[in-house]
């Protein structure tokens, strides 16, 4: 395996060894999906016992509490309240994680000569129906050398995040059919349309093995065409492990240019574009002992 720098022409190849004793620790799908369901009737059960026992002044902030709650779990992407999701990688000096969302697109090609020149690899979290129309992308994104992960079916930008339990199946059921075939294996990550989830996501995860994704370095780049601006954004959130979110095929036409600026900041600031399964390897080789205690930032 090969693992690559963001950087410009000359930068030197790694030879890393193979990731699979250590790459579960990040790779950990739902193991209770249900678990908030109980969670949540005993909140508002509790709240109807306190309010018909000591007042209402006590039970219902309690039930409306709790609603809030998962509303605020729901459209916060980082949030582990109702399904583990992993928003850094246990990275060992200053490497990070390049996502890209929303293809594939006529920005494909582009994106993919572009991480060449940069020695970088990424991951394309790709839409099912936008993947079932331009196969030859899909594949092409996968020999060379980078992962795909599942971005739903048919992107529902607007109602994802109120999806009910059978919508939100056949979403990331059929985008998983879709892209295992195409991609030759089944994707081990899942990004949220907008990153919201809500509580019948983790329950649509679990027998697929998908891990939900989140980020913590973000430009708005799928609506802000400045690549400085986005720039400027990003670069907020660089850590060493940090995950980058980026789009292509934004609206305003300018995704190509955008995302050669972050990888041109990223050569700048010393980083390497890595995949989790390299940063897994990374990590266990150096200090086997976080990478089996923490198990990065996803929630158990």
């Amino acid at each position: 395996m090969r693992r690559r720098r963001c950087g410009a022409s000359g930068s030197r190849a790694i030879t890393v060894s193979s990731p699979s004793a250590s790459l579960p620790a990040l790779h950990r799908p739902p193991r209770h999906p249900q678990a908030w369901a109980w969670l949540f009737a005993l909140s508002q059960i509790g709240g109807l016992v306190i309010g018909w026992r000591f007042g209402w002044h006590w039970g219902l902030p309690l039930i409306l509490g709790a609603q809030a709650l998962s509303f605020w779990a729901t459209l916060w992407p980082q949030s582990r309240l109702l399904s583990p999701v992993l928003t850094r990688l246990p990275a060992q000096g200053r490497a990070v994680w390049l996502t890209i969302d929303d293809g594939p697109s006529d920005d494909t090609p582009a994106l993919l000569d572009l991480l060449d020149r940069h020695e970088a690899r990424a991951c394309f979290f790709v839409v099912g129906e936008r993947a079932a129309a331009r196969p030859e992308l899909v594949r092409e994104i996968v020999r060379r050398g980078h992962e795909i992960g599942n971005h739903s079916h048919s992107h529902p930008e607007k109602w994802f995040w109120a999806l009910p339990p059978r919508a939100m199946r056949v979403q990331i059921a059929e985008a998983q059919r879709v892209l295992s075939a195409l991609a030759g294996r089944p994707p081990r990550w899942f990004r949220a349309v907008v990153g919201m989830a809500n509580p019948f996501v983790a329950a649509a995860l679990k027998p697929l093995g998908l891990t939900r994704v989140a980020w913590s370095a973000r430009g708005f780049d799928a609506r802000e065409a400045d690549p400085a601006r986005v720039v400027a954004r990003i670069a907020r959130g660089l850590r060493p492990g940090a995950i980058v979110l980026l789009h292509e095929g934004a609206p305003h036409g300018r995704s190509v240019a955008v995302v050669a600026a972050v990888l041109q900041r990223l050569t700048q600031d010393g980083y390497r574009c890595v995949l989790p399964q390299d940063a897994a390897a990374s990590t266990a080789a150096s200090d086997p002992a976080r990478i089996a205690t923490t198990g990065a930032t996803a929630a158990p």
